[in-house]
């Protein structure tokens, strides 16, 4: 593949021209406001089926607001790259807020429209999923019928939604104003630094312990000293939320998370469940890079600490090369999308001041096309971070096909795609390392996901489920939400780590989002199921790339257990099934032990 030059950073302009000051997007919001008045109009004149001769209606209802959601998500999606790039972006916020009201309008009336329809007579509503136009719905269709029926009224319904923009979703945006206007003051080689919270984060990876131990004072300091604002947020968000489910009549808090991820909880309860067993391997990984570090046993601001100095890095041309040769090995069509990305400026990846922290896809579904956000400075997990995206971004592509309605898929399948590309990505590293010392850092690189998957994530959802069963019970103080994090840390990383992060509640975005409840286990879920779509993919090579796309394509149109049956074989609500994903990274232990043994 010849070398060439990427932009290394995207084109908005595609999708509004001017940024925050865009009079396209104010147009496009404005038209997009009025075409959803007229539409909730039509489905408050809506009244419950009683025939199937209804079934054009219902059709062109549903079509209507297909197009009109797509326009809300679009404007969503080009914000949300907004506020990314640049975080002084104060009319993107306030663009934001004009969005969620947007949403919450939409929500509402559609809501209505799928309780009307939920109470339609069992005979009609057979007839009308027989309809050419109803019947490739089936699966979404269904699951409106039974969660409609499992909610309030149309009226309270829609009280809810609409009490949720000054209320529920307030919360949340509270907290990410907070944050965004945060600094921590640090050293660094003899050189005093203001930072924002993100940019300190990364420097918990440096390779100097007494950089690392300085900033994460300096971060727990500034977590902290917010910590009673924080206690607010989190608390409300849960409040709310648990108030919902006491009016419905719900009594688990994991009902809505598994509804939304279209699982079961034997299945989620069987992955917890292997996992557990199969800890041991990754706490002598913990202990083992302790050893390396010269300690006894890891702080926590030494879990991203390199033992190794990879030497290994890539320009992001270099980085895109890469990722493009290793796609094509597994798939040609993943890797021609992801050039096309590439080449197009889907990807903003320039390591600048004012960004946001991390990185992520979103899509836009008018135009046909993602976008991209991270931060490249060069390193192999960077690269790797950036096959993750270009996954998630492939899964959108890999949809195009399918009914808008059949596009949304859940979390926890939306990890695997993402994950598989990087899982591609990852283990060629290791395998072209030209030095042990190399291949050491990058097997480190790979089990620093895999702790963090069966650790990290484990610790966030023993915190989550323990903080909501004593919320029941009235306000959770900061004092208590510390508790409540250091056993669920120390639980989780059974006691391989000395000190914990006590103010993780607080400085971890996850918890504060209101778009999707327990923001923590689908991550693990993405990731084990994607390491056995990867050992077929092993299995048959390039083959297996036709197989591959169907299954995501298939990914929000039945339920994970359905579709693990159907694409893999498996009976994911079995303990097995998880330990065979397992294994495979019990052999990056081993190979990393080995290898550090020299």
């Amino acid at each position: 593949m010849p070398q060439t030059s990427y932009p290394i950073t995207w084109d908005l302009e595609t999708f509004f021209q001017g940024g925050s000051d865009s009079e396209e997007l104010r147009r496009h919001l404005d038209e997009t406001k009025d075409r959803l008045n007229t539409y909730a109009d039509k489905l408050n004149a809506f009244d419950t089926p009683t025939s199937s001769s209804e079934a054009d209606q219902i059709a062109a209802l549903i079509e209507e607001g297909s197009d009109i959601s797509q326009h809300i998500r679009q404007a969503g999606a080009y914000i949300t790259c907004l506020e990314a790039q640049d975080m002084s972006d104060h009319k993107a916020s306030t663009l934001r807020s004009e969005v969620t009201e947007l949403n919450a309008t939409y929500s509402a009336a559609f809501n209505r429209f799928r309780q009307k329809l939920a109470q339609t007579e069992e005979s009609v509503w057979q007839a009308l999923l027989e309809h050419d136009k109803l019947a490739e719905l089936f699966f979404v269709l269904n699951e409106w019928r039974e969660a409609a029926a499992e909610q309030l009224s149309e009226d309270e319904e829609a009280l809810i939604t609409a009490l949720s923009v000054d209320g529920y979703h307030a919360w949340g945006q509270m907290y990410n104003t907070i944050v965004g206007e945060m600094t921590v003051d640090v050293t660094v080689d003899g050189e005093e630094k203001t930072l924002s919270v993100g940019q300190a984060n990364n420097l918990l990876s440096h390779e100097n312990p007494d950089v690392r131990k300085h900033v994460y004072e300096q971060l727990e300091a500034a977590w902290k000293e917010k910590e009673s604002l924080f206690a607010n947020t989190l608390n409300h968000l849960a409040g709310f939320r648990l108030n919902v489910y006491d009016k419905r009549g719900w009594d688990n808090v994991l009902k809505e998370p598994l509804d939304i991820n279209r699982m079961q909880q034997d299945t989620l309860d069987a992955m917890w469940g292997a996992i557990t067993k199969h800890k041991q391997p990754f706490v002598d990984f913990l202990y083992r890079k302790a050893d390396l570090l010269g300690k006894e046993t890891l702080e926590w601001y030494d879990l991203g600490a390199p033992t190794q100095e990879n030497n290994q890095t890539l320009t992001y041309d270099e980085g895109a090369q890469f990722i493009l040769k290793h796609f094509k090995q597994f798939s040609p069509k993943l890797a021609d999308f992801a050039e096309h990305a590439f080449e197009n400026g889907w990807i903003e990846a320039e390591d600048r001041s004012g960004k946001r922290p991390g990185g992520f896809c979103t899509g836009f579904p008018l135009s046909g096309e993602s976008r991209i956000f991270m931060t490249y400075s060069g390193s192999m997990s960077n690269v790797a971070t950036l096959a993750h995206e270009l996954g998630h971004a492939f899964h959108t592509h890999a949809l195009k096909p399918v009914h808008p309605l059949n596009r949304r898929y859940a979390m926890n399948v939306a990890e695997t795609a993402s994950t598989f590309a990087e899982m591609i990505v990852a283990d060629a590293s290791v395998k072209e390392a030209e030095t042990d010392e190399d291949k050491i850092a990058l097997l480190e690189d790979k089990l620093q996901r895999s702790v963090a998957f069966f650790m990290n994530i484990h610790s966030r959802f023993l915190f989550e489920t323990r903080f909501y069963e004593e919320r029941r019970n009235g306000f959770v103080p900061a004092e208590r939400l510390n508790e409540l994090t250091d056993e669920a840390q120390r639980e989780a990383y059974q006691d391989a780590v000395n000190s914990t992060s006590p103010s993780y509640w607080s400085n971890k975005l996850h918890f504060h989002i209101t778009g999707v409840p327990f923001y923590n286990f689908p991550y693990t879920f993405g990731y084990l199921f994607s390491l056995s779509i990867y050992a077929k993919a092993l299995e048959e090579g390039v083959s297996y790339e036709d197989k591959y796309i169907a299954l995501l394509q298939d990914t929000a149109r039945m339920t994970v257990e359905e579709l693990a049956m159907k694409h893999l074989g498996e009976d994911i609500t079995q303990e097995a099934f998880w330990e065979k994903g397992i294994e495979l990274c019990k052999r990056d232990v081993e190979e990393y032990l080995n290898l550090t043994a020299k």
